[in-house]
C-alpha cells in the first residue's frame, strides 16, 4: 500500500508548498483526487445503470429455469451479450478505487511519515484547534451527513432492499463514531469526498432521469 502512499503523499506535500495551509491543501488535494478518479465513477454508474435496466429480464430467466441451472446460466449470458452488459462491470472501478481510498487514509492518518513537519499538522484550521487531533462533534457530523447524502445520490439496482437500507442508515452513524477518534485532516478529507461524490452522482444521474422522464 506505501506504493500508492507514497505518490499521494508527494502530491498533497506539493499543494502544500503552492497553498501554503495545510487545511486548504487536504481540500484542494480531495478534489483532485476525486477529478482523477471521475472516469472510473462514470464507467461504474453506466454498468450499474444497465444491469438495473434488464433486471426485470434477469428474473423472468431466473423464474422459467429455475430447476435447470445449466439453462438458467446459458439464458443469462446471452442476454447480457445481447445488451452488452458486463456483469462485473461495477465492480471493477471500484476495486480499482479502493486501494486509491487506502492510500489517502494511510497518508491523512500520519502526514508526518511523507514529508509534513508536525507543526504543519498540529497548525488551527477553521474552528479547529489541530488538524492532528481528533474533532469531537462538528466535523464527525458532517462526515455522517455527507456519507447519507452520498449513498441517497448513488444508484441502485433496488432501492427497496432491506440491506440496502439498513446499510444507507448504520455506515453514516458509524462513520460519525470513527470521525470522533480520527485525526481531523482525515475526517475533513471525508467530507470533501462525500460532498464531491454526491454532486458528482447527481451530474451523471441527470441524462438518464431525463431519459426517464421522455419516455413517460
Amino acid at each position: 500500500m506505501n506504493a500508492i502512499a507514497q505518490p499521494l503523499g508527494a502530491l498533497l506535500r506539493l499543494i502544500y508548498q503552492l497553498i501554503g495551509n495545510y487545511g486548504l491543501s487536504i481540500i484542494i488535494f480531495t478534489v483532485i483526487v476525486k477529478l482523477i478518479m471521475v472516469p472510473l465513477t462514470i464507467k461504474q454508474t453506466k454498468s450499474m445503470k444497465k444491469m438495473q435496466e434488464i433486471q426485470p429480464k434477469i428474473k423472468e430467466i431466473q423464474e422459467k429455469y429455475k430447476n435447470d441451472k445449466e439453462k438458467l446460466n446459458t439464458k443469462t449470458m446471452e442476454l447480457y451479450k445481447e445488451h452488452n452488459v458486463n456483469p462485473f462491470g461495477g465492480c471493477l472501478p471500484l476495486l480499482i478505487q479502493f486501494p486509491i481510498i487506502i492510500g489517502l487514509f494511510t497518508v491523512l492518518r500520519a502526514p508526518e511519515n511523507y514529508g509534513f513537519a508536525q507543526e504543519v499538522v498540529d497548525a488551527s484550521f477553521l474552528w479547529l484547534p489541530s488538524l492532528s487531533a481528533a474533532d469531537p462533534w462538528i466535523l464527525p457530523l458532517l462526515a455522517g451527513a455527507t456519507t447519507y447524502l452520498s449513498s441517497v445520490t448513488m444508484a441502485t439496482p433496488n432501492k427497496k432492499d432491506p440491506t440496502q437500507n439498513m446499510l444507507k442508515y448504520f455506515f453514516p452513524v458509524m462513520i460519525f463514531w470513527w470521525g470522533r477518534s480520527f485525526p481531523a485532516g482525515l475526517t475533513l478529507y471525508w467530507v470533501i469526498s462525500n460532498l464531491f461524490q454526491a454532486i458528482q452522482q447527481i451530474v451523471i444521474n441527470k441524462p438518464y432521469s431525463n431519459l426517464k422522464e421522455g419516455s413517460n
